[in-house]
């Protein structure tokens, strides 16, 4: 899901340098979305391997 957000992140870029901006703006909130749901997905299973992988060890 970060590689994609990197992806939509480098595609509104481009699109921005050639002054595409509706392109680059729809790009760029894709990218951010994806970007905060892979934070969001990390973050809880982080919690959920330090709290779970403790009391099943």
């Amino acid at each position: 899901m970060l590689k994609w957000a990197f992806i939509f992140l480098l595609v509104s870029v481009v699109a921005g340098i050639f002054g595409f901006t509706g392109l680059a703006a729809g790009a760029a909130a894709i990218a951010k979305f994806l970007f905060f749901a892979a934070l969001v997905l990390f973050l809880i299973f982080l919690v959920l391997g330090l709290t779970i992988f403790r009391s099943v060890t």
